[in-house]
């Protein structure tokens, strides 16, 4: 989700899809045959918008399920639609899954919402019974031990085929309409199975001495999700730095006033003030060299912290990290602060998703609204802002080395999910969502980001509730109500997922 051009092209997911139906149908019903294979060139199309399609055509054999198992798996894809378009026998479709390991969804998608009862043949009827082989297919793949989800609901088309005795135009329906967005969400939670499977996060530092919450170990990582850690010293940074020139520091400045309103000092802390300009040009040569490194070493996302002893140059460094962050956030490389890889992930996620990712933590709890008040002191996430996010100067950063300029934002109003990615006790990762609405509720003016959030609960119930999941105590904030989402995207990784 970038506000201004991405640094990388978006990765489309790769999906596969074939259609079944029984061969002895063809020669007893003329048109059936052909009539399927349309209805699945329709399925292809509506993918092709989302994802890189594959489509093997129809499989109605079991021999024909083995050919089509192992061109799956040849194409690398990420994902498997089954169109269930008429009665098989699941001796055709078990093969398909034995061989290709891609996760398999089924698509019941009945091409009328009620057949012509007093014109229908048997031809006619066996065009709509996709419903018919499901069972049999769910009862087959859960003895073989192999996943499987199912849509349910209607086709979706927009004119009736000339051999059809019914109406089959029903894409305005709401079965329709759900089908396709359950669909949808399928097709995106692959995306993020291949984009981090391609992925290069950076961390550059190390992780905020103590927080034993955030520590991971990157094997551990890269065995459950596929990204590859690049592990960065400030001495790169510190070289690119130098490198900057005064163009490339003054197209910062452009882009930093383009997305930031220049605060005056906060009427209330003494410490946020007004950013002089040698404040911001700092930020800005090092925001510079921030973007240097992301492409010197091909990265997707960065989790980064250096605390810096006291007059260095890492710690004059670390200290200008806020803005250039918050920029390339906003370009689609999302990055977590005090180290914390895991919630690196959970933004990139979200990014990927299309639906922000903002690094948050518990700030304060506000029981006269009844709302929670989350953010951090940065990053943010400027492509969900409410407003025009404010720079302003911080004399120091809380709990760290140095000073320089922070961001002050809020998430915009309205329906938002937060996802937190949490380490178990047995070493495994764990997805954790819930959904809320941000309110209009007021927030500090300290220089850090904050949004009040109303979840599902009072928040000494929702706290209860969270605490108990043991998360990790960052989280990326997402627009919308993306719970069902996430847990797809988990389901996809093999990675637990609980939604509060």
């Amino acid at each position: 989700m970038s506000l201004f051009t991405p640094i990388k092209p978006a990765r489309k997911p790769r999906v596969g899809l074939y259609s079944v139906g029984l061969r002895a149908y063809w020669d007893q019903f003329p048109g059936l045959r052909e009539r399927l294979i349309a209805y699945g060139q329709f399925i292809e199309r509506r993918l092709s918008a989302w994802a890189e399609v594959v489509n093997f055509g129809l499989v109605d054999t079991e021999g024909e399920g083995r050919r089509a198992g192992e061109w799956l798996q040849s194409q690398n894809v990420d994902l498997v639609f089954c169109h269930a378009a008429t009665y098989t026998t699941s001796s055709t479709v078990l093969p398909v899954h034995q061989i290709c390991a891609a996760p398999v969804v089924f698509l019941n998608l009945q091409p009328t919402a009620r057949i012509n009862y007093a014109r229908s043949t048997t031809g006619e009827w066996l065009a709509h019974c996709g419903a018919c082989p499901v069972p049999e297919f769910a009862n087959t793949l859960n003895r073989a031990g192999i996943p499987f989800r199912v849509v349910n609901g209607l086709l979706g088309l927009d004119e009736t085929p000339a051999i059809s005795l019914t109406d089959e135009v029903t894409h305005k329906r709401p079965e329709a309409v759900r089908a396709w967005r359950e669909i949808e969400d399928w097709v995106r939670a692959a995306s993020v199975k291949r984009a981090l499977q391609h992925a290069r996060f950076g961390f550059l530092g190390n992780t905020y001495s103590g927080m034993l919450d955030m520590y991971s170990d990157f094997t551990m990582m890269q065995a459950q999700t596929g990204l590859h850690v690049e592990v960065l010293e400030m001495g790169d940074l510190a070289r690119l730095l130098k490198g900057v020139t005064e163009r490339e520091a003054h197209a910062k400045r452009e882009e930093m006033e383009a997305m930031f309103q220049i605060s005056g000092d906060s009427p209330s802390d003494p410490i946020a003030r007004k950013p002089s300009e040698e404040q911001i040009d700092w930020s800005c040569r090092v925001a510079a060299a921030q973007e240097r490194m992301v492409r010197a070493f091909d990265l997707d996302a960065l989790c980064y912290y250096y605390h810096g002893a006291p007059g260095e140059m890492d710690e004059q460094i670390q200290a200008g990290f806020i803005v250039g962050h918050s920029l390339l956030t906003a370009r689609g490389i999302p990055c977590a602060g005090e180290g914390d890889l895991k919630t690196a992930v959970g933004m990139k996620i979200c990014d990927i998703l299309g639906v922000g990712g903002s690094f948050s933590e518990l700030v304060v709890v506000d029981y006269e609204d009844q709302t929670i008040l989350l953010g951090h002191d940065g990053p943010f996430h400027m492509a969900i802002a409410e407003g025009k996010p404010v720079l302003r100067g911080m004399g120091l950063y809380h709990g760290k080395q140095g000073t320089g300029v922070s961001v002050e934002a809020k998430v915009r109003q309205g329906p938002i999910t937060t996802l937190n990615v949490t380490q178990t006790g047995d070493g495994r990762l764990k997805l954790i969502s819930s959904e809320g609405e941000s309110t209009n509720g007021p927030i500090m003016q300290i220089g850090n980001t904050q949004t009040p959030v109303k979840f599902r609960q009072n928040p000494d119930d929702y706290m209860t509730r969270w605490f108990a999941e043991a998360p990790t105590h960052h989280c990326a904030m997402a627009v919308g109500h993306n719970a069902a989402l996430f847990a797809k995207v988990g389901e996809l990784l093999h990675i637990p997922h609980v939604t509060l």
